[in-house]
């Protein structure tokens, strides 16, 4: 059996202690730059490989942050942790994903047991006592995409009012005057936000949304489908549909393909968030794009406060959006 080489083994071939290797191979002040040359040709002489779990008991540090996510089948969510992922990177910090569903729910259990120095939630919903278990349990935690009802840590999310805004402005001036609308889960602050400020625009704007073409749903393609095909059935359906994310969106064309509508033709659609598959020239999504690279390095910087100790009141930071402007809205037909 090969022999495991450890930092004292590189510290003999170096001539040092073993301290001086931990500090010259962390770039820890006290030693000299030839001494860190040394310990380093040493280490690759050896092919030592640093131990993460010697690391941690030395410095109680894991360098591994939990950034919780839906499960990455949703289109939305590998755009998020992506950019997190390579930011915590370039901090030497590991990203380590778990996935939340409604089937398995995230505890604080899986999230306090040393394994992490901070966490990342992207999934929490507004009134969850997950923040505040973390918080008691002294867990670092920010919430991206995110907010909670009463603010218990820092958090950053996109302009959902901001966004929903637009749209009602575009469709106003569109001349719309029969909206539906397709929203998320009252339980995020996603799906509040964005219902909300949609409603109180169009309402304001003279086009008040009607309680029969309004419709809660979860941000899936499936649940889209599903009632874009009942409002396609009523006596009156709508000409034109917001939909609380492009995944659902992606869901109403595909029901206004099944009953022979031209979109935008017949009826505009209309998303949010603005994934990569919104621009594909098959899909090419009228919808409000949602800065993710700036959100991800919002969280970032808030959790690097957070694991420094450097906690006051919590802050919420809010990413501007943009209209994007493609080919599913038009003009209702005369």
């Amino acid at each position: 059996m090969v022999k495991k080489v450890t930092s004292f083994d590189v510290a003999r071939r170096a001539g040092v202690s073993q301290p001086t290797v931990s500090r010259a191979l962390r770039n820890l002040p006290g030693t000299s730059p030839e001494t860190r040359r040394k310990v380093r040709q040493a280490a690759e002489d050896l092919s030592y490989i640093p131990s993460d779990s010697a690391r941690a008991l030395s410095t109680r540090s894991t360098r591994r942050i939990a950034v919780v996510s839906e499960e990455l089948t949703n289109p939305y969510y590998p755009q998020l942790v992506e950019p997190l992922r390579r930011l915590l990177a370039e901090r030497d910090l590991r990203t380590v994903v778990i996935t939340d569903s409604e089937h398995r729910s995230i505890g604080p259990e899986v999230l306090a047991d040393g394994s992490y120095d901070g966490v990342v939630l992207t999934t929490t919903g507004r009134q969850s006592r997950l923040p505040r278990d973390l918080t008691e349990l002294g867990v670092a935690h920010v919430l991206a995409n995110r907010v909670l009802d009463v603010a218990e840590c820092p958090s950053c999310s996109v302009d959902n009012a901001g966004g929903a805004e637009a749209i009602s402005e575009l469709l106003a001036d569109l001349g719309h005057c029969s909206v539906a609308s397709i929203q998320g889960p009252l339980t995020t602050s996603t799906g509040r936000e964005r219902a909300a400020a949609l409603a109180e625009g169009m309402r304001r704007r003279g086009v008040p949304l009607r309680r029969e073409l309004t419709r809660r749903t979860d941000f899936s393609h499936d649940a889209g489908h599903r009632v874009a095909r009942e409002l396609f059935a009523l006596p009156h359906p709508p000409t034109a549909v917001v939909c609380g994310n492009d995944v659902v969106a992606l869901g109403v064309l595909s029901a206004a393909r099944e009953h022979g509508l031209n979109v935008p033709g017949d009826v505009t659609v209309i998303g949010f968030d603005d994934i990569p598959m919104a621009g594909w020239p098959l899909v090419d999504l009228t919808t409000v794009h949602c800065d993710l690279e700036s959100l991800a390095a919002a969280a970032v910087d808030l959790l690097l406060d957070e694991i420094a100790g450097h906690r006051g009141d919590p802050v919420t930071q809010i990413v501007p959006v943009s209209m994007v402007l493609r080919r599913t809205h038009a003009p209702p037909r005369a």
